[in-house]
């Protein structure tokens, strides 16, 4: 164990991206039960849809689970707390907006606080406003995305000398090796989300798995930098003609084109003619479907094996 899985009441230093709208209870509960930390995303969707889900998880896991709050995307952030505090909700992860506000009020009901940033900045002004845990995220990401575009490689490092509560890498994992390399990088846990996708539990169409499984490194690409709204999705009809497009378009437009209802056909529809499908880049090295406590034992398993090979070969 170390400082983050103590302090999240967790097993494996593994947790599950938000997701968005596609979050679901099943997905979330397996993640939990196999030593992970699953996650609900409550993306856009109103307070009886995340209420019903928080029912739903909690029947499937007593083990701990995370809320994801974005907090400039969804506009009933005050009825998700709500719920929080109804539901006793341990851990609260909070995105896409200042956190500072939200993080004391959280702090007085025994929540545990993950704030998500890209940047070292961002990082060390959470870290002032009490947060307990900085996700660092790097945009080879899957779906929205910070404008600095900051790989993983380079942010983790920075933002690990800059604060001292524990860091979680987000971005390009998906294995026992990524794992290694962002503990080597002062790290002291992942969050995942594309390789999620692809496991069983994971209730999501079956085209939108075997896409992320016939990934290649080019598979994904970013749209949206045209109105400062960074996304990574997988190439598919519906993706390519936005990005061919999208200079036409008017902010409102593209909000619109990229609105959790496409998001929704294409990750639970499989149709990517008319809609998009989020992914990361790390979709490249996904080529099978295990359970997630296959998974999670495979890069548990593959950590200490390749962290026993480099003390090999580090001996004179």
């Amino acid at each position: 164990m170390n400082r983050l899985t103590k302090k999240l009441g967790i097993e494996l230093p593994v947790i599950q991206g938000g997701m968005g709208n596609i979050s679901n209870a099943e997905l979330a509960a397996a993640i939990s039960n196999a030593g992970g930390l699953g996650t609900i995303g409550v993306g856009t969707m109103n307070p009886d849809e995340v209420e019903k889900l928080i029912q739903r998880i909690q029947h499937l896991t007593k083990k701990p689970f995370a809320l994801n709050l974005p907090i400039n995307v969804n506009p009933n952030i005050r009825e998700m707390l709500d719920l929080v505090w109804k539901y006793s909700i341990p851990i609260i992860s909070l995105s896409a907006g200042n956190p500072a506000p939200y993080i004391p009020l959280l702090h007085s009901h025994d929540v545990t606080v993950m704030v998500v940033t890209g940047s070292v900045k961002h990082a060390v002004k959470a870290e002032k406003a009490g947060a307990d845990v900085i996700v660092a995220e790097g945009y080879e990401a899957a779906g929205i995305n910070s404008p600095f575009e900051t790989t993983t490689l380079t942010l983790i490092p920075q933002v690990v000398d800059a604060v001292t509560i524990p860091v979680v890498a987000a971005g390009g994992i998906a294995d026992g090796r990524g794992l290694l390399a962002v503990l080597s990088l002062g790290a002291e846990g992942v969050q995942m989300g594309t390789r999620f996708i692809a496991t069983k539990e994971a209730p999501f169409s079956n085209k939108y798995k075997r896409k992320i499984i016939e990934a290649e490194d080019h598979s994904t690409f970013i749209i949206g930098r045209n109105h400062g709204k960074i996304r990574r999705v997988l190439k598919g009809n519906y993706a390519i003609n936005l990005s061919n497009t999208e200079t036409e378009l008017s902010d409102d437009q593209f909000n619109e084109a990229t609105s959790e209802k496409y998001h929704l056909i294409g990750a639970l529809e499989g149709d990517e003619n008319h809609g998009f499908m989020n992914s990361g880049q790390i979709a490249g090295l996904i080529h099978h479907e295990p359970t997630v406590a296959e998974l999670l034992e495979e890069m548990m398993d593959d950590c200490r094996k390749r962290l026993k090979n480099i003390g090999n070969l580090l001996e004179d």
